[in-house]
């Protein structure tokens, strides 16, 4: 590894995962970014999850914190803001992935759904952003990095999950534009079809197919022809959380291969 995060202190928000073969983007991020050498805290409400992303850190040599945390809940979210100063000393990075799907059109969607999809990948970003800004003012710079979709840009049936992604993405540019000032950069990534336990597995459980038969019909819809992986993603974040992004704020960038081309 490079080091290209070496003494970055990142609130990693999303760090556990739903159960299946694969790595979610959280892990996989946190992962990477520990090799990179940062200084993490890992998010997530199910303390079991993220204590395995942590006990991976560990085995290879990196170092983490776990804080549990609904980031639907303004207190967590408070307490987070606490923990991030008093474990790391302050907050260079925040990344956050967390995020639900939700099924249903326009006409179709129960209420209950969409107040729930909203209140998930909407809400709780805003209130991260709110909590953890103040604390990256104190450190005199950063760099936000949310996890969106492409489904923002090219929404299907699941209503409720396109409005709140795009939700997410004129978010970023808020942020990017009100604390440009203070040296914060705020950006998105809209993964594609990619290869993640919330993607696959339970998407197939749901629809009643094997998980092969789902993934062959994801990749057949990229034109690449295959389904990207979470790397795919943490690589993205990981220019991002980098020195080497100090010029870029306000970006929504796709990784997605080539699926947004297709428009």
């Amino acid at each position: 590894m490079t080091g290209r995060l070496e003494g970055k202190r990142v609130v990693l928000v999303g760090a556990g995962q739903s159960p299946g073969r694969s790595v979610g983007i959280g892990r996989s991020t946190a992962l990477l970014f520990a090799r990179e050498g940062a200084e993490l805290l890992l998010v997530d409400r199910d303390r079991d999850s993220a204590e395995e992303t942590r006990a991976r850190i560990v085995e290879a040599g990196g170092q983490a914190v776990v804080h549990v945390a609904d980031i639907t809940d303004a207190r967590d979210c408070a307490d987070l803001a606490d923990t991030a100063r008093s474990e790391l000393g302050g907050v260079d990075v925040v990344f956050n992935s967390v995020g639900i799907v939700g099924a249903g059109a326009v006409v179709e969607v129960e209420e209950t759904v969409w107040d729930m999809v909203i209140e998930t990948n909407l809400k709780s970003m805003w209130l991260v952003a709110a909590h953890l800004l103040p604390v990256m003012v104190e450190a005199r710079g950063g760099s936000f990095i949310a996890v969106s979709s492409i489904a923002a840009e090219r929404g299907g049936n699941a209503a409720a999950y396109a409005v709140s992604k795009a939700g997410v993405n004129r978010l970023v540019r808020a942020i990017a534009q009100q604390y440009a000032r203070y040296e914060i950069r705020a950006n998105a990534i809209m993964p594609g079809l990619i290869d993640t336990p919330m993607a696959i597995d339970a998407a197939a459980e749901t629809m009643g197919i094997s998980r092969e038969e789902l993934a062959a019909k994801r990749d057949a819809m990229v034109p690449m022809s295959y389904k990207g992986s979470p790397d795919d993603v943490a690589y993205a974040a990981l220019f991002f959380a980098s020195d080497e992004s100090r010029y870029v704020s306000g970006a929504c960038l796709p990784v997605d291969g080539a699926v947004l081309s297709m428009r």
